[in-house]
């Protein structure tokens, strides 16, 4: 207790643990350390750099984090009923209630009731803004900067897409099903849809569009592999895909793959892809604040335009959208970053193409942004290198991963794209490494 036999440094050192133990732990945490809710992980919509285009309000925004309910609202199949009319069948499907009705012609109709599971928690996913809905999803149009740009296409999202069911106790396992129950507490199965028995004598089936899914290979680090995409039934079982979007014929079932999501599954719902990113995988991945750390770091490094020899900085992360007169610019077929200006702009090449002033190559000239979405990162490394055509730049292992992932697109075609604008990539490997020019002094 004599404090003068004590070293002063030892002193000092055990009063600033204090209080830092005080600055990490709010005396609430301390004393109920249960008091945050268990977080299972997020999903994050691809082609949005970390908001919607007008802001994220209510449940439309671009990243959707599931959390452990007050009180679990989990379900389970549980009675099978046949009902020889379409009558008996809305008889069976009471409004409290959760079922799946499997039409199988217009005499029979299969009817499964689901009961309650307090061991997990559901969250669903779709285009309807009705409350059953907990993450609102429209339809993503590449490196569109306003929603009026979305709202005028057909939407090919299911109204009631998908719901994804989550443990309630530790390993907080996460499951995706395709189809989701609508208000009356129904998934209704049509004639048209891809529906057949089991061979356990259980009913399964198809939404029209699909729920497709695709687990990388090595989880999502910098190591990380694109993996296959599947077919996700309405009871979570996985196929091979249709020969089309919405082909009658199902794939063949994938007999040793589950529906359990893993960091960087990517759940694609036709016209719109998530990626799911766990609670543990989230703690790994790059802050916003170490996003911007490496944007002042550039910006420290006063990075010139070798012609107007001004100096470049990337705009905040706030002003992600319009053109700054700082802004650095990149040819993309040499990588050299400029700052914007006229020179080698013939106008036989309609503008698009310009020849570089450093070493002559000609290809198009775009302002460069920075990647704000910081889940889309598989490393926390420096911003070195570019997406082509777009011009969002990232750490060079995030752009290599993402050019190699084949997202669906339409149909039945799929090709790769930036995840923070959603454009196809394009060139020969879809990025390019940037050439910065230092100051002179």
């Amino acid at each position: 207790n004599n404090e003068k036999s004590v070293p002063q440094v030892l002193i000092r050192d055990l009063k600033f643990e204090k209080s830092l133990a005080k600055l990490m732990f709010s005396p609430d945490q301390e004393n109920h350390p249960s008091k945050a809710p268990v977080k299972y992980g997020e999903l994050i919509v691809l082609g949005y750099n970390g908001s919607l285009p007008n802001g994220d309000r209510g449940r439309r925004k671009s990243r959707f984090a599931l959390f452990k309910r007050p009180k679990a609202n989990g379900v389970k199949p549980s009675t099978v009923h046949i009902a020889c009319t379409p009558q008996a069948a809305k008889a069976i499907s009471n409004k409290d209630q959760h079922s799946i009705s499997y039409t199988l012609s217009r005499a029979q109709t299969v009817v499964v009731e689901y009961t309650h599971d307090s061991n997990t928690d559901m969250f669903q996913i779709g285009r309807s803004t009705e409350s059953p809905i907990d993450f609102v999803v429209t339809d993503t149009v590449p490196g569109s900067q306003s929603n009026s740009d979305t709202q005028s296409v057909q939407s090919t999202i299911s109204r009631f897409a998908c719901r994804i069911i989550c443990e309630r106790n530790p390993p907080f396992t996460a499951r995706i099903y395709a189809a989701g129950f609508d208000s009356s507490k129904n998934i209704f199965l049509g004639e048209k849809a891809a529906k057949w028995k089991t061979s356990d004598g259980q009913m399964d089936g198809l939404t029209t569009n699909g729920v497709l899914v695709m687990h990388p290979r090595n989880g999502f680090t910098e190591d990380s592999k694109p993996g296959v995409w599947r077919e996700i039934s309405v009871c979570g079982n996985v196929f091979s895909l249709r020969e089309t979007r919405s082909a009658q014929q199902r794939g063949k079932m994938v007999e040793n793959e589950t529906n359990q999501l893993q960091d960087g599954s990517l759940i694609d719902l036709c016209g719109a892809t998530l990626l799911w990113r766990t609670a543990e995988g989230l703690s790994r991945t790059p802050t916003v604040k170490h996003l911007e750390a490496l944007r002042q770091e550039i910006n420290a490094a006063r990075p010139q335009c070798p012609v107007g020899f001004n100096t470049l900085a990337f705009p905040s992360m706030k002003r992600k959208d319009v053109v700054d007169e700082k802004q650095p610019w990149v040819y993309l077929n040499c990588g050299h970053v400029h700052g914007y200006h006229n020179w080698g702009n013939k106008e036989e090449r309609d503008g698009k193409d310009r020849e570089c002033p450093m070493c002559r190559s000609v290809g198009p000239y775009v302002p460069l942004w920075l990647g704000c979405e910081a889940g889309f990162y598989v490393d926390a490394g420096p911003p070195t290198h570019a997406f082509s055509p777009c011009g969002h730049v990232c750490s060079e292992k995030t752009t290599a991963y993402w050019s190699q992932i084949p997202l669906p697109h339409g149909t039945h075609t799929f090709h790769a794209a930036c995840p923070f604008c959603a454009h196809q990539l394009a060139g020969e490997q879809g990025y390019i490494r940037l050439i910065f020019q230092g100051p002179l002094d």
